[in-house]
């Protein structure tokens, strides 16, 4: 069944207003404050309980040269949030270690393996970044061994808290920024400014909605990242191919982010973390080049997993599609993809998915939602099947009991079966076009927009009944490419729909506009979303 539009009706001439007025912008302050985000106006959001505290605990530890731990995570938020803390902390004279735990071996969060680690290295004083927030019995232990504990997260925290000497906790801003409003209160603020560059990919790179404060956190640090005296991140935008100058939210959630993350999928994400704090020009080459190349490699093993899940849902006749949630389990996944695994079938099949990598110790899962369906919640009344959970309404990680699997697939469709789903997701449409509305110059009137992603997505036009020529596949058949009128298009991973579509035929086509830049030429492209036509 071709996917239904919701194309709202265009009552501004100018496409910008129209944009504006979609966004629910309706007057010149909110205008204002769309465009153009002061920090200023978030003052609040950063004097968050808990700081003042946690302040003189660290100023104290410095003063008696007491080793502090950095207690991170191995996702770009928390890679970030650690980097922020300990450049922070080091320039203001502090003996600083990080603790990044392995993926696999460790999992995520607080564990007692981990301060038992810390311990050993001397620590006294611990600082969680993108983490703790449920870390009951790990504060408990902590404690037994002497540690003070500072914990400062955004993850949904449960109704106790754990036992710390201080918690520092919003869930209006990521992990990175929640650790920047701590250690904005210990540096002068020009050299707290200069770590927003990190900020800014943490938010981006952590989904959060890029509205209010967040919105006004990523425009400032994009201008830093734009200007950055960081070797590591200089060298990690060069081996992204992009310009300095031109970083934006979208290179940053589809280049930068994704190579901070991949390291951490399949390695450790200590050398992320090298990456972001050196200050040797070679070894940032060098660690920006592995992150590449361990980039590739998640993206060949993600696409060998969700080719093997789309098997098992072929296998069962779509008895998995007959239900709620999709949940697919495998001895053959590794942890570290089997998020990317779940966001690929839950943005295909439009269901709530759960993906598990089975291990003799215990099974990892993680899972995507969908509007309607929050997903950490439904994880959590797994119960006594869980060993750990935590994230956030649309994806979250877990641990269940190698034996129960089985058990934990049943409870959550049993449960899901008691929620109203709906079958099918809209497409929201902001404005359906005339194919001479189409240049460069309403392309580049866009950055209005930015930064662009979730909350604020790229604008997605229309236009209806189009004529198509010059239909071809590239990239060995996998992608399309046709002209709409005379615009050149490309429609990514729907190479199949080449033999079903003949030159002269009309269809309505939504898209995103992009200036395609080619051996130095520029043109205007569609990047197609949807294709509705007759016999599709």
């Amino acid at each position: 069944m071709p996917r239904v539009w919701n194309i709202p009706p265009r009552k501004k001439a100018d496409i910008i207003e129209q944009l504006l007025l979609n966004r629910n912008i309706r007057n010149d302050q909110e205008r204002q404050d769309f465009i153009n985000p002061q920090l200023s106006q978030y003052t609040k959001s950063f004097q968050i309980p808990g700081i003042s505290l946690a302040r003189e605990r660290i100023l104290q530890a410095i003063k008696n040269d007491e080793l502090i731990i950095i207690y991170g995570d191995y996702d770009v938020d928390g890679v970030c949030a650690t980097a922020i803390m300990y450049l922070g902390l080091t320039s203001i004279g502090a003996r600083v270690f990080p603790y990044i735990p392995h993926r696999e071996k460790e999992g995520y969060g607080l564990s007692k393996e981990g301060l038992s680690s810390v311990k050993q290295k001397g620590g006294k004083l611990v600082i969680t970044v993108d983490n703790g927030i449920v870390a009951l019995e790990q504060a408990k232990y902590a404690k037994e061994l002497g540690l003070d504990l500072i914990i400062t997260d955004h993850h949904t925290a449960t109704t106790d808290q754990p036992d710390a000497l201080s918690i520092i906790h919003s869930t209006q801003i990521c992990g990175a920024a929640v650790a920047w409003s701590l250690i904005k209160s210990l540096l002068p603020a020009e050299e707290a400014e200069e770590l927003l560059d990190l900020v800014a990919l943490a938010t981006i790179g952590d989904l959060l909605p890029l509205l209010g404060v967040n919105r006004a956190l990523v425009k400032e640090g994009l201008k830093q990242l734009n200007n950055t005296k960081k070797v590591g991140l200089l060298a990690l935008i060069i081996e992204s191919g992009i310009n300095l100058g031109e970083v934006n939210s979208f290179r940053v959630g589809h280049l930068l982010g994704p190579k901070l993350n991949a390291i951490g999928r399949l390695e450790h994400s200590i050398d992320a973390l090298r990456l972001l704090c050196t200050k040797d020009i070679a070894k940032a080459r060098r660690l920006a080049k592995l992150l590449a190349e361990t980039n590739d490699q998640k993206k060949k093993l993600t696409s060998e997993a969700v080719d093997l899940a789309k098997q098992m849902i072929v296998q069962q006749n779509g008895a998995f599609l007959q239900k709620k949630i999709l949940i697919l389990h495998s001895t053959e996944w590794i942890p570290g993809i089997i998020g990317l695994v779940a966001s690929r079938l839950s943005e295909e099949y439009n269901l709530p998915t759960i993906v598990i990598a089975e291990g003799v110790n215990g099974s990892k899962g993680s899972a995507r939602s969908v509007n309607g369906v929050n997903i950490v919640d439904l994880i959590r009344k797994g119960g006594e099947l869980l060993l750990d959970v935590g994230g956030h309404p649309q994806a979250a990680g877990f641990t269940i009991k190698a034996d129960q699997t089985a058990n934990f697939v049943k409870r959550m469709e049993d449960l899901m079966e008691m929620v109203d789903l709906n079958e099918q997701q809209p497409l929201n449409i902001d404005v359906q076009l005339h194919l001479a509305e189409i240049n460069k110059n309403l392309i580049n009137t866009l950055d209005v927009l930015e930064p662009v992603g979730m909350a604020n997505p790229q604008p997605i036009f229309a236009l209806k009944a189009v004529p198509l020529s010059d239909i071809k596949t590239v990239g060995n058949g996998q992608h399309l490419k046709f002209k709409a009128g005379e615009i050149e298009t490309i429609a990514f991973s729907q190479g199949k729909l080449a033999s079903k579509l003949v030159n002269g035929q009309k269809v309505d086509l939504a898209f995103n506009l992009e200036i395609d830049k080619f051996n130095g030429a520029e043109k205007v492209q569609l990047k197609i979303v949807d294709l509705h036509a007759e016999n599709i």
